[in-house]
């Protein structure tokens, strides 16, 4: 077949993947479906850039880190304002079809939750709503017990000369992130040292934050749209959602800012 616009793309496939359930047709129900497909396609090439901001910060590649950086917060950035067009959809709209749901549910997003163990948010009990016939499952297993953003970047600023605990270097990755002072002092030093480390600490802070603004504006997304009832398929709805606004994915950038 020739390679074109549409072969490269797939888009025989990918336009084929929007099937709505309702009978008759809710007009809102496509924009549903084409938002969260949208949501997992972002949370693909995230997971991309991980990768490669990974490499970044252990390979000591400052300007790599930066570009990468740079990227996550710009997709980022059209990750929030996809909840505007989303917010068009009145609740009404979607109490019209969100019986054709069943038991599906953002909450079942396998790649939203790999994103969240490699951000450092390793809940354990979240492993319990996924099993081995689920797609994705070994690299949601391998994210649960592997290292996230804030060791690599630990990685880095070793090799900035930060002097890092012990506790720091060899902590166990499948517990959450806390502060730490010593980081803390060698963040200051470096940010009072190094202009161009202070670029990239600024825009992982931004990073930081436009993660803290996607997730403030899909909660209340979610309570505008079904206030305090159920998530479909049973999942937790909004106070669960509530539970993980606000953590920071390095929070030693956030613990010393008085001190800049």
């Amino acid at each position: 077949m020739e390679l074109n616009y549409g072969t490269y793309l797939e888009l025989s496939k990918l336009l084929d993947c929007q099937h709505v359930r309702s009978e008759p047709e809710e007009h809102d129900e496509l924009l549903f479906i084409i938002i969260h497909q949208t949501y997992e396609l972002w949370f693909k090439q995230l997971m991309h850039e991980f990768d490669k901001v990974e490499r970044d910060l252990s390979g000591n590649d400052l300007y790599g880190a930066i570009h990468t950086f740079k990227r996550m917060r710009t997709i980022f950035k059209v990750l929030v304002g996809q909840m505007d067009i989303l917010e068009t959809m009145t609740p009404m709209s979607f109490t019209s079809f969100r019986d054709r749901l069943d038991t599906s549910s953002g909450f079942q997003s396998i790649q939203f939750r790999i994103f969240e163990y490699r951000l450092g948010y390793k809940r354990e009990k979240m492993m319990s709503f996924f099993g081995p016939a689920d797609h994705g499952y070994q690299a949601l297993q391998a994210a649960f017990e592997g290292r996230t953003l804030t060791d690599f970047f630990v990685d880095f600023l070793g090799q900035r000369g930060v002097d890092l605990p012990i506790e720091v270097r060899e902590r166990d990755v499948k517990k959450q992130i806390e502060p730490n002072a010593a980081v803390q002092k060698g963040l200051l030093r470096l940010y009072k040292t190094e202009p161009d480390l202070a670029i990239l600490f600024e825009l992982m802070t931004d990073f930081d934050e436009g993660i803290q603004e996607w997730r403030y504006r899909h909660v209340k997304l979610v309570e505008r749209t079904i206030g305090a009832k159920k998530g479909t398929g049973g999942s937790l709805g909004v106070d669960f959602l509530k539970q993980s606004l606000f953590l920071p994915t390095f929070p030693d950038l956030w613990a010393m800012r008085h001190e800049l």
